[in-house]
């Protein structure tokens, strides 16, 4: 029995490597950009390829430009942790000092676009996910923050919220997850992926026409921090490194990360072909054969 199972084991850890290597490109590693922060989070690609990031405590919003220079696109970010672009070119973020959805223009001026959900101030809006259509789809778990003055949430339950395009205040859309974290959608915007950090698991919704969300399956009992999608539909869950699961929910590949947390990851560069990953103090990245989705 022992030795079946080693057998098993082995044929395993060669079908992930296999599978890494159909993803990386050939020879590349993870290398390390730069590692002068405190805590990085929140990557988001735009147009042109550069990938904003986030150093929530020190409140910080950089850009990692596709020439591979570093520099700083807002120093008073709200403490922004996930952040977006959508179509017009905007950085949409999760602004957790004051429970806030922001919007920041390209010279990094902000407004704000949500302040509370039916007259409470939610959780700590923490990653999100714009529709095709506009609608920002985000999570809203609870960390007790020190640069906040409360010490318990005003909601107690833990969310996905949807924030429609003009609308001052979301509707909850999901309320069947422990603590959500991570959030995704499909290309297409058929479907939603949530990251449960409570409860280790991983979750695909599909989305109906009016913004409401249907039909949950467990997509992988794994759950964990930022998840991203790449052109195959595969599926990117940080957390101890990187786990990538195919459209099917299986685990094909593990992309270690020389941190002790893995915060989350976006495809990059002017092919959407480089992994850039947020973990810890540090920034990373990662060239691929695969691109990251639209």
């Amino acid at each position: 029995m022992k030795i079946a199972a080693l057998m098993l084991l082995s044929l395993s850890v060669q079908a992930q490597s296999d599978s890494l290597q159909s993803l990386v490109a050939d020879n590349a590693q993870v290398t390390l950009v730069s590692s002068q922060f405190s805590f990085t989070e929140g990557p988001a690609r735009d147009k042109k390829g550069n990938v904003y990031f986030t150093d929530q405590p020190n409140d910080r919003i950089w850009i990692y430009h596709t020439s591979g220079k570093l520099t700083e696109f807002a120093s008073q970010s709200g403490r922004s942790n996930g952040l977006y672009v959508d179509k017009k070119g905007r950085i949409i973020a999760c602004a957790d000092e004051q429970n806030e959805l922001w919007s920041f223009n390209r010279k990094g001026r902000p407004t704000v676009l949500m302040t509370n959900f039916k007259g409470q101030k939610l959780n700590g809006p923490n990653d999100l996910w714009i529709h095709p259509n506009g609608n920002i789809y985000f999570t809203d778990p609870y960390y007790q923050r020190k640069y906040w003055e409360r010490q318990k949430p005003d909601i107690e339950a833990m969310r996905v919220y949807c924030l429609a395009p003009g609308e001052k205040e979301p509707v909850a859309v999901a309320d069947d997850i422990v603590k959500p974290n991570g959030i995704v959608g499909s290309a297409d915007g058929k479907y939603l992926f949530v990251a449960d950090i409570g409860d280790n698991k991983t979750y695909r919704y599909e989305i109906q026409p009016n913004g409401s969300l249907a039909n949950r399956i467990l997509f992988t009992s794994k759950g964990g921090d930022g998840i991203t999608l790449d052109e195959r539909g595969n599926l990117y869950i940080c957390g101890n490194g990187i786990s990538v699961f195919d459209p099917g929910g299986k685990q094909i590949a593990q992309i270690p990360v020389p941190e002790k947390w893995t915060a989350n990851a976006c495809f990059g560069g002017e092919n959407r072909d480089v992994l850039f990953i947020t973990a810890g103090v540090a920034v990373y990245t990662l060239k691929m054969k695969v691109r990251g989705i639209e």
